[in-house]
């Protein structure tokens, strides 16, 4: 028995030697193949890297482009809940340029450019200006008034005078209150858009300004307002 272990012994190692001489002939051949090949191989290697970092060059601009994205847009969508998460009842504690701020912003949200707060003393008629989505110039005027108080005809005519003044393109009349009939008549005959009460709390809880546009001069007041409105001027 102590004879047989020690011919095992070399039967394995030279089993084993002989595996790694036939894997170093077949490494040498494989390497005088590339070796000799290498003049039509390496035009195919070089272009499949190259393809290689392009493309992930360009998942990396695209994954880099998406979360730059993402974020703006998380950015605008939690700007605008937390500005329609304003009640009607904290408007109404708004001091008047907090209010002249507060339309700024909503305007801001909708897509309007290059809108600024103007309001002051002599400022002409004009509280916010700007630019809405489609290009046109607007002028705004902000009231904010007790929900008791009525907008007069010869405020929103101020306003007409105003969008004259600087040349916009359109006049917005927003306001924490209702029109008087006159005034709503004047503004939606001189197409001016009266924003009042009932519509600026659409406007903050989501709606669109343009959607605004679609229903001017309607909506405005309790079903009796509206009845007796409907006496009065037909």
């Amino acid at each position: 028995m102590a004879a047989r272990k020690p011919k095992r012994r070399l039967f394995r190692r030279k089993r084993r030697d002989d595996r790694l001489a036939a894997g170093a002939v077949g490494g040498i051949a494989v390497l005088g193949v590339l070796t000799s090949s290498w003049a039509v191989i390496w035009p195919y290697l070089v272009g499949t890297l190259a393809v290689g970092a392009v493309t992930a060059g360009g998942w990396w601009l695209w994954k880099t482009d998406r979360l730059i994205r993402s974020g703006d847009r998380r950015w605008r969508h939690e700007d605008a809940v937390i500005t329609g998460h304003r009640t009607l009842t904290e408007v109404d504690a708004m001091d008047g340029p907090d209010f002249e701020e507060f339309v700024a912003g909503l305007c801001r949200r909708d897509g309007c450019t290059d809108v600024r707060r103007v309001g002051r003393s002599h400022d002409d008629g004009a509280d916010v200006r700007g630019q809405l989505p489609d290009g046109r110039t607007m002028v705004i005027q902000c009231k904010r008034y007790n929900p008791k108080r009525k907008i007069s005809n010869s405020e929103v005519r101020n306003l007409l005078g105003s969008q004259v003044h600087f040349g916009a393109d359109v006049a917005i009349f927003v306001t924490t209150t209702y029109f008087s009939g006159p005034a709503e008549r004047c503004a939606v005959q001189n197409g001016v858009m009266a924003v009042h009460r009932d519509h600026l709390g659409l406007w903050n809880n989501g709606a669109a300004l343009s959607a605004l546009a679609s229903v001017n001069g309607s909506g405005q007041g309790d079903r009796q307002h509206r009845a007796r409105r409907k006496e009065t001027y037909g």
